[in-house]
């Protein structure tokens, strides 16, 4: 068995809408059915008992390796607690080939996964083969713990899917976009863009943060910065009794010393907040409880009772054993991806033991709670209780006053008090410190109590009700007319006041700047235009290849257009081989329209209308014929329509609802160019879909010019000595045969023809392109690509003459080694009158050099 190929999909794809790892297999005759290797699937058993059932997909008699290698690395990673339930295997048209989709969560995750599998599938092809099953899944479970969302990122991620809005990790770590285009928002753990680096700044600095809440009338404990060890304790005989010390900007109580009374202890504790940063504070001991408070925008959301971590004697067990016994609850990890984290056994718990006469191998009486830690963070082996349903009013206006004067949209109020129950100056409480970037699990899942709905809080801070991030997003795809309908769509959301994200085969745009240049109509482009904060609405070239590749840029759209489908466009690559095939392909686009969107489909193309049933959302169809049986059959049934009528375009939902004459549509040549027409259809009714208004329809369709500025190498037309020169990069037969029915329709005394073939095309395709030509044009002008594609010197030159015997009409062919000079030959035989029409490869340098010539003149 041998994998030649593995792609992550990351978005919605061919086989699902979930992301997958995919995978070519090619398996030997007998692994084609492993129940010809004797003694294969128990051995495959034997080393992953918990593996899936494996079972032929009723095309087959047999069950290839592929299908167990898709199971087992569906398996391995279900075992290893990663939420995934989708897999399949498919034979290709190649025998003993095979792609193999397995779902992931985490990409990492996901391709670590399938290399184990093969390694397990390989293992039990021998008898003597060894599997570490519980390695692998440690593996699996050490990395997804580290590659996957923490607790509190993830709770606001989930809070966010819950309401619709998409989201993008920009890192590995915990910065996340929410939305897209100019409606984005960001979030870093629990700070979001809303959290400026002034009010995070004042939270870190202790002493500015109490001057400030003092100021508002906040309670706090009285205290100061120390220069060394000796000011320390002058300080703390400037306040009197128990004190606190701590580092003026420490983090998560590291460094932190609590209830010192005597100069050693001050000073000892002056030295290790020093550690964590040169200027230390020392305060009032509040006496009680410690409590954190979450405070979002101007809510109190959630509220905690903190312990520090501590162990209860049981009489037989040392402290060492008992907390050994406390760390071996499954809840408690190593980092934060747990609800609760280790108590640390190092030299500060010992140092705490110590100042209660004990040490690590003490036996405390049964009963007696043992305080490891004088703070009470979760980070450091606390717990937590929730407490929110019993806090006082006052209580909770006094944390929200303090989050409000340090400015911080999402702040942890840390508070010493004996209770919640009763306003904080009556119980001489206090608050000690606010945190931006606060921890959540504490209120997600709390020790003890329910969990609070502090995800659900945070998206409610930065989106307003109703709201889900999302701009208006159009996905067109098609074999021909792709180009011009993302362009002239993109132009009516441009008429219509927004600043349009387009990606199409010639670059990416932003309103009306190129930011990128070549063929852009994969997922990457689109990724890009999504993360754009000027995009108020997008519009997509989404090509067979990108959604092969790597699948869509997004979840979901508002509208997907399908011009067509026609044979020529990379048949033969991919396992992509019939026009079936491809229309499966160009079919993800509709399968993946919005419940409230539409798909605009082309109801004259019997392989584009059966893609309606796939489509989630509404569906409008459009043909220029009114009689067409499929428009006449949704006419009749009163849903939105598309078509000709006389010399307009009609758009039709249970009546008229309005026209645009085709006069008015410079594009379609006052309604003799056919593909335009079609072209100015599909994007008509992708303007209506969006609800855009008739007047910026009627605007937007008029003022659109397919010129070599606006739509290069979309029916360029010029004028060179009186004759009619046409641009275009028509690079399939069901393209050219476009390009020859609008040529018929344009009189001319002779016509002519520059033309070259793609290498990556099927040799029939080639051929048929210059068979149709050989109808319509005197004279051919045969040139070479730049870039043969695979083809050897003179392939595709000498298949394109093929085409061209017995042509009905071509009286003359000549060959040309250069597209340029192609162009300068065609162009040097031109007199009044006469039509020329070039189909361009290097699409803005062949204009370049058109327009050259042309300027020439004069």
């Amino acid at each position: 068995m041998e994998v030649s190929r593995i792609r992550a999909l990351r978005g919605p794809n061919l086989w699902s809408r979930h992301t997958a790892i995919e995978a070519i297999v090619s398996c030997t005759e007998s692994e084609c059915d492993i129940d010809s290797i004797p003694g294969y699937e128990p051995r495959l058993r034997n080393l992953f008992p918990e593996m899936g059932f494996l079972e032929t997909d009723g095309h087959q008699g047999s069950i290839s390796m592929a299908q167990a290698l898709e199971l087992a690395a569906l398996g391995l990673q279900a075992c290893a607690g990663c939420p995934v339930t989708f897999s399949r295997t498919s034979a290709t048209v190649e025998k003993g080939v095979y792609q193999v989709v397995v779902e992931y969560t985490e990409e990492k995750v996901g391709r670590l996964a399938f290399e184990l599998a093969m390694e397990l599938i390989k293992a039990a092809a021998t008898e003597e083969g060894v599997f570490d099953l519980a390695g692998a899944l440690a593996r699996l479970q050490e990395l997804d713990e580290d590659v996957r969302l923490g607790p509190s990122t993830g709770s606001i991620v989930q809070a966010a899917v819950a309401r619709g809005i998409p989201y993008r990790r920009l890192t590995e770590g915990s910065l996340v976009q929410f939305g897209w285009g100019s409606k984005q928002r960001r979030i870093q753990a629990a700070e979001t863009d809303l959290t400026s680096a002034v009010a995070e700044a004042i939270a870190q600095d202790k002493e500015l943060t109490k001057t400030l809440l003092r100021a508002a009338g906040v309670p706090v404990p009285l205290g100061r910065s120390v220069s060394d060890a000796d000011d320390a304790w002058l300080a703390a005989r400037e306040i009197g009794g128990l004190v606190v010390v701590k580092p003026r900007d420490g983090n998560q109580g590291k460094g932190v010393a609590v209830k010192l009374r005597t100069k050693e202890e001050v000073q000892a504790a002056f030295k290790v907040a020093y550690e964590i940063s040169d200027d230390v504070m020392v305060e009032r001991y509040l006496p009680g409880h410690d409590y954190r408070f979450l405070v979002i925008g101007d809510k109190l959301i959630a509220a905690a009772r903190r312990e520090p971590p501590l162990v209860i004697g049981d009489g037989k067990l040392t402290i060492r054993q008992l907390v050994d016994k406390v760390n071996a609850d499954p809840r408690r990890g190593t980092g934060h991806a747990t609800s609760l984290t280790k108590i640390r056994f190092d030299e500060i718990a010992i140092a705490t033991l110590e100042k209660q006469g004990f040490s690590a191998e003490s036996v405390p009486p049964k009963g007696k709670r043992v305080i490891l830690r004088n703070n009470a963070n979760l980070s450091t082996g606390g717990t937590a209780t929730d407490v929110t349903d019993d806090v006082h009013p006052e209580v909770a206006e006094r944390a929200i006053a303090a989050a409000k004067n340090i400015g911080l949209d999402i702040c942890g109020v840390d508070v010493v008090c004996e209770n919640v129950l009763e306003p904080l100056e009556a119980q001489s409480g206090g608050i000690v410190e606010c945190n931006a970037a606060p921890g959540l699990r504490m209120h997600l899942q709390p020790s003890y109590g329910k969990g609070r709905p502090v995800g659900e809080a945070i998206v409610a801070n930065m989106f307003k009700p109703g709201e889900n991030g999302r701009i208006p997003v159009v996905a067109v795809a098609g074999t021909n007319g792709k180009t011009t309908t993302v362009r002239l769509t993109a132009h009516l959301l441009g008429v219509a006041g927004n600043t349009v994200g387009m990606t199409n085969s010639d670059g990416v745009y932003v309103g009306k700047r190129r930011i990128d240049t070549g063929d852009c109509s994969g997922p990457r482009s689109a990724r890009n235009i999504l993360l754009h904060p000027d995009v108020d609405a997008a519009v997509f070239e989404t090509a067979r290849g990108g959604v092969l590749r790597e699948g869509l840029a997004f979840d979901r759209c508002d509208v997907a257009v399908v011009t067509n489908i026609g044979m020529g466009d990379h048949l033969g690559l991919s396992y992509i081989s019939t026009v079936e095939d491809l229309a499966v392909v160009k079919r993800v686009i509709v399968q993946n329209v919005a419940p409230h969107g539409t798909a605009v489909l082309n109801a004259a193309d019997p392989m584009v209308v059966k893609m309606a049933g796939a489509c989630p959302g509404s569906v409008m169809f459009f043909a220029a014929d009114p009689a067409n049986h499929v428009l006449a059959t949704h006419r009749a049934q009163g849903r939105k329509v598309v078509f000709v009528d006389g010399g307009d375009i009609v758009a039709f939902e249970g009546g008229e609802k309005f026209r645009v004459s085709l006069a008015g549509i410079p594009i379609t040549r006052n309604g003799t160019i056919g593909f335009q027409i079609e072209n100015a259809m599909a994007s008509l009714a992708a303007g209506w879909a969006l609800g855009l208004d008739v007047e910026t329809i009627r605007r937007g369709m008029a003022t659109f010019v397919n010129d070599a500025a606006n739509a290069p190498g979309r029916f360029n037309v010029f004028d060179y000595k009186g004759a009619t020169l046409i641009a275009d990069y028509g690079h399939n037969p069901d393209a050219i045969l476009a390009l020859v029915q609008a040529v018929e329709s344009m009189p001319a005394k002779r016509r002519s023809v520059v033309i070259s073939g793609a290498g990556d095309r099927r040799d029939e395709d080639i051929r048929e392109q210059t068979r149709i030509l050989g109808k319509v044009f005197d004279e051919v002008v045969l040139y070479q690509d730049e870039c043969q594609r695979g083809r050897a010197d003179g392939e595709v030159l000498a298949l394109l003459r093929e085409g061209l015997e017995g042509a009905p009409r071509t009286r003359e062919v000549c060959e040309i080694r250069g597209e340029f000079l192609a162009i300068d030959t065609a162009l040097g035989k031109l007199g009044n009158g006469d039509l020329c029409l070039i189909l361009i490869d290097q699409v803005e340098e062949a204009l370049a050099h058109i327009a050259k010539r042309i300027a020439e003149l004069g």
